[in-house]
């Protein structure tokens, strides 16, 4: 991308990391930094400091005499892209376990300590909106985050016992009782989670090792569903969905 208007120090860093970055084409194997500074616009030390920032952090890389893009931005749209891939394929499953148990269906993936939902499906009379897509929760504060944490490696759940397991409203959750918590997910292939006048029931969607790559949930007005009878039919959804992946 060419910057045809002149530089100025009130340019936001995002901006100049984007003109950097933009500045590589389709066919570039590698560009040089005197390259990238004529193709940008900018000065020569400008961009050499942001090329090194950039090297560090992953997303360049050095090669010979020039940089190329790196491993970092390759991994970044692998994430971007999983859970546009994974919703396509988990719509027909959410659809019919929505048809079949009336309520809300929810599709959500671990990030750090917290599951970012990447699809709903809203059934009839849905409990209040907790979680829309896009929107994030702390993971042990859900039903789709306990089912992945509970098929996640275990540094996984030491980053999120490490926050300290606030619950909203109320006293933080017992690291012994979260952990036993786990321990009945992996026994029954089910979570269950009770909050905001809402009940909900969630199973892992697993790879071939057996690790949790995102969760399915069924939500229903707490009194109006019975969560741990349409236990096994999100579980079943869950199996169908792994064997597909």
């Amino acid at each position: 991308m060419m910057r045809t208007t002149q530089w100025s120090d009130a340019v936001s860093v995002i901006e100049r990391v984007t003109i950097v970055l933009g500045c590589f084409g389709a066919d570039d194997q590698r560009v040089g930094i005197s390259e990238l500074a004529r193709r940008a616009n900018l000065p020569k030390s400008t961009v050499s400091r942001l090329v090194s920032e950039l090297v560090d952090h992953r997303y360049l890389e050095r090669d010979g005499a020039g940089v190329r893009l790196g491993l970092r931005l390759f991994e970044l749209g692998e994430l971007a892209a999983q859970p546009r891939a994974l919703r396509t394929l988990a719509l027909a499953a959410m659809a019919d376990l929505r048809d079949v148990t009336g309520h809300t269906v929810q599709l959500a993936v671990l990030e750090g300590v917290e599951v970012v939902y990447v699809g709903v499906i809203h059934g009839r009379n849905p409990p209040a909106p907790r979680a829309r897509i896009g929107s994030r929760l702390p993971a042990h504060t859900t039903a789709v985050g306990k089912a992945i944490l509970a098929f996640s490696a275990p540094d996984a759940v030491e980053r999120v016992i490490e926050t300290g397991l606030p619950r909203v409203g109320s006293a933080p959750l017992d690291v012994a009782a979260f952990r036993a918590q786990l321990d009945r997910v992996r026994a029954d292939g089910i979570a269950l989670d009770s909050d905001g006048g809402a009940d909900c029931v969630a199973s892992a969607i697993l790879d071939g090792a057996g690790n949790a790559v995102a969760a399915i949930s069924v939500c229903g007005r707490t009194g109006a569903f019975d969560a741990a009878g349409a236990g096994p039919a999100v579980h079943t959804a869950a199996l169908g969905l792994a064997r597909r992946l």
